[in-house]
């Protein structure tokens, strides 16, 4: 479906570019830095004296990595491709073992999680989703709460697709609406601020969001499947929502009231707003037969992904029935029953068009696919080589926590200061291995660091290179740079403050403490 045009777009804001010509200059030489650097650094960390022959290979490996994910001289998923490939031909694991991750379970769990999510934004099901959220009768023309409804559009969304498409899809409706904002009233520097923590609220929320299920982001995943590989223990759908969806609308309320605090609007009323969202509901038209189609397997793969939850409530987790489902259903293949749906139901059958084709579909984040693989991979083997112990040690003997609240605080807190520097999903795969080896270490149960340490690599709010939203919402141009650190170092206390005392509550609660 094509995109209606926003009205406002040309009236209300000139785009301007992503990055201002400073930063495009410090962009530049923090990549061809990087690109030598990474090399230096894997050989520098060779040289030096460290652990056994494996552990010591993988270590300079991981120096040569993760500067590169830092510096970003080459694609992430090329980052870490290398690192897989290297560790074959420098003998640390045979090429059977570096990439059997590569084809692990989860990555088809991502494959028909993005399929599903690659239908709803090809059929404009996202839009609607959004669109009948802030059009809801009691958001009416307030400022106050159809900022928490675009913070509930934003992270209702971004639970089931992208973080990035999410705040793309959104920040023109937004755009939108801060047209109507101007054109409604001539009190420019109140708006203005406004308009500031409205795009913000989009990119926030919206990376927030993905920790609200286990397919929301990249990082919960790739925490999951370290957590199975180094415990044995597999946390399933319904438990994690179960676990992680409340601390998500602690951190939304949390989020309106920092963003209406810092940003209030001159006027209590946007008039013209509800005018405006339902205008462009409107201009979606029916529901048509792709959406109807989309929606159906969507529920489909929903619902298989929740009924484990639902048959452990009524036969308990050990029962027959229970292990049976799970065995010949797991959340993978429930999602990929839902994504074949798609190429399978028609949407005009005398021509043989269906829900989704392959063109369409060949536009999901592959990327995102072999970074997931490549950094499971590289995390196995710090295990396996004894290097994720030796630096959890290391580590634990500098913080000096002897809790498990202390060490599960130290992870989120770690998490969401590489986060800022780096992608999250790079993030995930560099402290979550280390934190499961810092916790074995103490003797301690392993799982809640590994948990906070999943969740605070989805923070890192400060900067516009800190996430892809933050990069998309700044380049509207209503956000000046103090803002975005101001509100973003702001929410990342926050944050860790809020999932710290989520998961000390309620990892109990779900049997994961």
């Amino acid at each position: 479906m094509d995109k209606p045009p926003s009205p406002s777009l040309s009236e209300a804001v000139e785009v301007r570019p992503t990055l201002s010509r400073t930063e495009e200059i410090f962009e530049h030489w923090r990549r061809t830095v990087g690109l030598f650097l990474g090399p230096v650094a894997g050989l520098v960390v060779y040289l030096l004296p460290f652990g056994n022959l494996q552990s010591h290979r993988l270590a300079s490996i991981l120096a040569w990595v993760i500067t590169w994910w830092v510096t970003e001289p080459v694609p992430i998923p090329v980052a870490a491709l290398l690192g897989v490939i290297l560790c074959v031909v420098s003998g640390v694991a045979p090429a059977t073992k570096a990439f059997a991750p590569l084809a692990d379970p989860i990555i088809y769990l991502f494959l028909g999680s993005f399929l599903i999510a690659r239908a709803m934004s090809v059929h404009g099901l996202d839009k609607r989703f959004a669109f009948g959220i802030m059009s809801l009768d009691f958001i009416g023309n307030s400022s106050f709460r159809l900022l928490l409804a675009y913070g509930m559009a934003a992270a209702g969304v971004s639970m089931w697709i992208s973080n990035t498409a999410t705040t793309a899809m959104l920040a023109p409706i937004g755009i939108g609406i801060i047209g109507v904002m101007a054109r409604a009233s001539t009190a420019e520097q109140g708006q203005g601020r406004f308009a500031s923590g409205f795009l913000l609220m989009a990119a926030y929320a919206a990376s927030a969001g993905g920790i609200g299920t286990p397919i929301g982001t990249p990082p919960n995943l790739i925490g999951l499947a370290l957590i199975e590989k180094s415990t044995g223990v597999h946390i399933p759908f319904f438990q994690w929502t179960a676990l992680a969806f409340p601390c998500l609308l602690a951190i939304l309320l949390a989020l309106f009231g920092l963003l209406y605090l810092l940003h209030k609007p001159e006027s209590d009323e946007i008039v013209g707003s509800r005018e405006y969202v339902r205008s462009q509901l409107t201009a979606l038209g029916p529901w048509n037969r792709a959406q109807k189609n989309t929606l159906v397997a969507f529920l489909v793969a929903v619902t298989l992904w929740v009924t484990p939850g639902f048959l452990a409530l009524i036969w308990g987790v050990d029962s027959t029935f229970m292990k049976t489902y799970n065995t010949r259903i797991p959340e993978s293949i429930a999602a990929l029953i839902g994504a074949l749906l798609l190429f399978v139901i028609p949407v005009d059958w005398p021509r043989r068009v269906f829900t989704l084709n392959w063109k369409q579909a060949s536009g999901i984040d592959w990327g995102t696919l072999i970074l997931f693989g490549a950094g499971v991979s590289l995390g196995n083997l710090m295990f396996e080589t004894g290097l994720a112990e030796s630096v959890g040690k290391g580590i634990l003997k500098v913080a000096g926590t002897t809790s498990l609240e202390g060490l599960m605080l130290v992870a989120i807190v770690a998490a969401i200061v590489v986060s800022e520097a780096t992608s999250n999903t790079a993030s995930a795969n560099m402290i979550v291995p280390v934190m499961i080896s810092i916790a074995m270490a103490a003797k301690m149960n392993p799982i809640p660091p590994a948990i906070g340490a999943t969740l605070g690599a989805s923070w890192g709010f400060m900067l516009p290179v800190s996430t892809p939203p933050n990069a998309i919402v700044y380049g509207t141009g209503f956000i000046p740079i103090t803002r975005m650190i101001r509100a973003g170092f702001i929410f990342d206390i926050l944050g860790a403050l809020i999932l710290w005392l989520g998961l000390v509550i309620l990892l109990p609660v779900v049997g994961l403490w």
